[in-house]
């Protein structure tokens, strides 16, 4: 199915989780230390956060969010992009809007004036660049579909709904909330799946909501085998393409999977100057092909600039680009 995007104020708007990622290195030993699994997002309480915090080298502390970062790379490519994640006003909150709205991200979601802080994320990348991430949600738990603004959700060609924030049933809320609006103005609603612990914790609201809801699809290939159950990536590409128009699903090294249109293609990875840290490369990576579609491209082409995305962030610390991603494409 082609999928017919009409001109908007927004290329893609993203809902999300607001976090300020605090970034460091640390090698396997303090991960066992700290019964940390690796390469994953464990989500955490507020005492851990602090006790994870204290114990962590010097890091990098950035304005991140899977969703944002997607956001953020959407800007970096030239296109126009907003934004709805719930942060407290504190001075982290703070920190997080000035940053959305410095790189020219329409950020106006209210504040919350009491409550949980706004929301952390300690990362902690190991020598073979893979990142392991404790989360403490804080005031992103409270985002609820009171935080959905039909009309801004109209404005935009593709809403773009992160899946870590499905551990929570008003994000739930929220969610079809948005898709239903982004429905009745002829917009199109993609999801990513974010992590196969989230899939394993959410498999049949996933499931519903992919069935129902959602256009277009990014997964990882671990994600897509926990969605279907299955080892077999081309039975579950098969599988999702029964339900969403377009799927994209990243396979590392190798590229990525792309179904939609009646094909499937095949996308090599762009080759990265470095691998330092693989933070924010599925985020990116969906910037890159949430920016061709929006644009009207064709699917290899929307695959080629998200591959190019996602290697510029992981040649550096760091989830967003560096370097203006408009230049490279």
């Amino acid at each position: 199915m082609e999928l017919s995007l009409t001109t908007t104020r927004y290329d893609v708007l993203g809902i999300g989780n607001a976090i300020v990622d605090v970034i460091a290195h640390a090698d396997e030993a303090f991960l066992e230390a700290h019964n940390m699994p690796k390469a994953a997002m464990t989500l955490i309480d507020e005492d851990r956060a602090e006790a994870i915090y204290q114990a962590m080298g010097a890091g990098v502390q950035v304005s991140g969010g899977s969703a944002g970062n997607t956001i953020a790379g959407v800007a970096s490519l030239g296109g126009t992009a907003a934004y709805i994640g719930k942060v407290k006003q504190d001075v982290l909150g703070d920190v997080y809007r000035h940053d959305m709205r410095g790189i020219g991200v329409a950020f106006d979601t209210p504040a919350a004036t009491d409550g949980p802080a706004t929301a952390r994320c300690l990362i902690l990348v190991t020598s073979d660049a893979q990142r392991t991430m404790n989360t403490y949600l804080g005031a992103c738990v409270n985002l609820g579909p009171d935080d959905i603004d039909e009309a801004l959700i109209a404005e935009a060609s593709i809403v773009y709904l992160e899946g870590y924030l499905f551990d929570k049933d008003l994000a739930k809320a929220a969610f079809r909330k948005a898709a239903a609006a982004a429905h009745k103005a002829s917009r199109k609603v993609s999801l990513t799946l974010s992590d196969s612990f989230c899939v394993d914790r959410h498999r049949d609201d996933f499931l519903a909501l992919i069935d129902t809801d959602i256009d277009i699809l990014f997964a990882n290939d671990d994600e897509i085998r926990s969605l279907y159950q299955t080892d077999d990536i081309e039975a579950a590409a098969a599988k999702v393409a029964k339900s969403v128009d377009i799927a994209a699903i990243t396979l590392g090294a190798e590229g990525c999977l792309i179904v939609g249109n009646g094909e499937t293609i095949r996308v090599p990875a762009a080759k990265a100057n470095q691998v330092i840290d693989t933070t924010g490369a599925g985020d990116l990576f969906a910037a890159g092909f949430l920016f061709g579609v929006a644009r009207g491209l064709p699917l290899a082409e929307c695959g080629r600039l998200a591959g190019i995305a996602a290697a510029e962030v992981i040649s550096h610390f760091g989830p967003r680009p560096e370097t203006p991603l408009r230049e490279l494409i």
